[in-house]
């Protein structure tokens, strides 16, 4: 009987002890479900964040994809602009190129013409008509040497295929063999470089 009551006894003391302990239990009841609620609320804050910045580098990344596009557009703008002035130039630099020597060239023409009127007159002296012809050809030649355009008169000299141009051969002379005897035309060279040969007559 005794072991009844310690029984009873025992079953007492466990309900009172959960009858004490169940405010520490509906406050962490209550704890949990407060950090849950708590966790419900914060969780959707952590990927709306995540795409707010998400969403700013994107619109970064798009502002320097248009500045970039921009900056590669005006570089080929002037890039073509560029191509079509040196274009412009060059084609320029051909169709004029010979201007400035064209300049030269009129006063010689403009003197021939003079020489030419002389000599047309009834009372024209010959003498002046060689001075204006004479004049006429300093002219020309200076106007030449202004762009190097020098003359090739080899006569006496020794003959050399790479400026000159044989047309005969003469036996019989006091001079030693491929020496020129005769200038038949005078070549000419632009800048050192051969424009036409000198037509020449060599001893054999």
């Amino acid at each position: 009987m005794s072991q009844d009551k310690a029984a009873a006894q025992s079953e007492s003391d466990v309900s009172q002890t959960e009858k004490n302990n169940e405010p520490a239990i509906e406050a962490a009841e209550l704890e949990a479900d407060l950090a849950r609620d708590g966790a419900e609320d914060v969780a959707p804050d952590e990927p709306q964040d995540e795409i707010s910045v998400l969403r700013a580098q994107l619109e970064q990344a798009s502002a320097k994809a248009d500045e970039n596009m921009d900056l590669a557009l005006r570089t080929r703008a002037e890039m073509e602009n560029l191509r079509k002035r040196q274009t412009r130039e060059l084609e320029n630099a051909h169709k004029y190129a010979l201007d400035k020597m064209a300049a030269e060239l009129l006063p010689v023409r403009d003197t021939l013409e003079l020489g030419v009127a002389a000599a047309d007159e009834e009372q024209a002296e010959l003498s002046k008509i060689v001075e204006g012809t004479e004049l006429t050809l300093k002219m020309l030649t200076q106007a030449l040497e202004k762009f190097n355009i020098l003359e090739v008169n080899p006569a006496g000299e020794k003959f050399n295929p790479d400026l000159h141009q044989a047309i005969s051969m003469q036996e019989g002379t006091d001079h030693a063999a491929n020496t020129v005897l005769t200038v038949m035309q005078k070549g000419y060279t632009l800048n050192e470089r051969l424009l036409r040969p000198a037509m020449v007559v060599i001893a054999k």
